[in-house]
Formats: C-alpha cells, sequence, structure tokens
C-alpha cells in the first residue's frame, strides 16, 4: 500500500509529494492505523450527521485491523526499542539536547499509556451491542441507512455534544495506541535522511542491508510532477517504476525519461 504526505516547501523549494512503502507487515498495519485514526480525527471536528458516519467508519475499521495479533504489546516493545536505541545518542557531538529530551520524553510517555491499558483494552467496544450491529450492517452496501438502523439513525440525529461525548468515550483507549504508533511512524521517518537518486530511464533497482533491515521505504517528488513510482520488493531488495499519470480514463504509461528523486530508507 502507497500512502501520500504532502509537504509544504520552505526557503523556496517547491512543494514536494513523498509516496511511502512499508517492507514490514508491523509497519502496514501502522500505516493503516494512523491513516484511520487521522481520518476519525479529521471527522470528529465537524459537527453534521455525516461526518459523524465517516469517523463511524474509520473507528470500527481501526477496531478490526486490531483484532489480529497484539497491537499494544508489539507497540509497547518497539517504543521499548526506540527508547533504548535513541540513548545512545544523548552525549554525541551536535545533538539538540532540548528536541532530543523532547522526544524521549513523548517515547517514555507512551510507554506508560501503553502500560496502563491491559491486552484486551479494546474488547469492550468489540462487545458493544451498538457497535457490533453497525459494523455487522456495514459490511453491506447501503447496509446503515435509516430503515437498516433505526437507533444509529436516531443517535446520529441527538445534539452534537452527545455524539462527541459517546465518541470521546470509545477513542479514549484507542488514542492511547494510535497516538503511539503515530510518535514511532515520525521517530521512524526523522530517523533517516533523503538521498539524491535518479531512475534511469524511470526504473530504479535497490539493495538493502540484511543485517538492517529497511522498515518503510520513502520516495519524494515535486508535488507537480505528472509522474508516481510503482514501488515492489521486500526489505532486501526493492524494484521503483515511475509510471506517467493519463488521466482517469487511461492506464498509466512507463515512464522513458531520467527521474530524479529523493530517497529515504527507514529502518
Amino acid at each position: 500500500m502507497t500512502t501520500v504526505d504532502r509537504q509544504s516547501g520552505t526557503h523556496n523549494e517547491a512543494a514536494t509529494i513523498t509516496y511511502e512503502q512499508p517492507l514490514s507487515e508491523r509497519l502496514r498495519t501502522y500505516l493503516r492505523l494512523e491513516f484511520l485514526y487521522r481520518q476519525a480525527e479529521f471527522n470528529l471536528q465537524s459537527t453534521d450527521a455525516w461526518s459523524t458516519r465517516s469517523a463511524m467508519t474509520a473507528m470500527l475499521d481501526i477496531l478490526a485491523i486490531t483484532a489480529r495479533g497484539d497491537c499494544r504489546t508489539e507497540a509497547l516493545k518497539e517504543v521499548e526499542r526506540q527508547h533504548t536505541a535513541l540513548s545512545s545518542y544523548r552525549d554525541r557531538n551536535g545533538v539538540d539536547n532540548e528536541r532530543f529530551d523532547h522526544i524521549m520524553k513523548q517515547l517514555s510517555h507512551h510507554r506508560t499509556q501503553l502500560n496502563s491499558v491491559p491486552g484486551a483494552f479494546m474488547q469492550g467496544l468489540r462487545d458493544s451491542e451498538f457497535l457490533s450491529a453497525i459494523r455487522h450492517r456495514s459490511a453491506i452496501p447501503g447496509g446503515t441507512c435509516e430503515f437498516d438502523l433505526r437507533d444509529y439513525y436516531h443517535w446520529l440525529n441527538q445534539d452534537f455534544a452527545l455524539r462527541q461525548a459517546d465518541f470521546d468515550n470509545w477513542m479514549a483507549d484507542i488514542r492511547i495506541l494510535c497516538e503511539a504508533v503515530t510518535c514511532l511512524l515520525w521517530v521512524t521517518r526523522e530517523h533517516a535522511r533523503p538521498r539524491r537518486e535518479t531512475a534511469v530511464a524511470g526504473q530504479f533497482q535497490l539493495n538493502l542491508e540484511r543485517d538492517n533491515p529497511c522498515q518503510l521505504l520513502r520516495i519524494t517528488l515535486p508535488s507537480g510532477s505528472e509522474l508516481f513510482p510503482e514501488i515492489s520488493g521486500s526489505h532486501y531488495r526493492c524494484s521503483v517504476r515511475f509510471l506517467k499519470w493519463q488521466g482517469v480514463g487511461s492506464r498509466p504509461i512507463q515512464a522513458e525519461q531520467d527521474v530524479p528523486f529523493l530517497l529515504t530508507t527507514c529502518n
């Protein structure tokens, strides 16, 4: 799965668009959780019922993802790993101590928060009859219409303050996990530095270190570029092919020219 991150340039640099490719199952899960959490939080800012529906869909998708495996324990292990790995940088020359201390405090905070909830901390949400009915009907196209779920429709037409209070209650434990995941992704992205590369005739091969597997690949292009990358491979070897956008009515075509881009490999 490829996610997109728009960044505004500074010092007269053009805006860029970054395509991310996870190279491990853990990173795939984290990127999906980050995506859904942002979607839920964005829609919770609006008072209309349609935005609440969208927030509900995102929250139920988070519950579905976290039902597979123990995401809390895995996130806690990764927080511990990052905290230990970064500790070695404290006394190095050139380290911004204020920023370093802020990052370490954030990791310590998320470690404490994750430790404060039990392994099955989302089970209460999964056992909710109200949420379960919405989740089951959501599998049917249009299955959450007014005539399908009268109680859901009734709730959606309550005052926004009531809906917001219910969501705050549902999202309380979800936020503990998703905020930790967001922090871990930020550390993973910021720990690496981009380098300039060129895809000859639109193609690029990348061999990665076996002793220090890459977890996340990031490819940055100018936001106005008509090209986008297609990425395949594993955390040992990746192939990047740049395609030219032809519009929604035609299939993209292989770029024939050399393509300069920024590459970031995150371990």
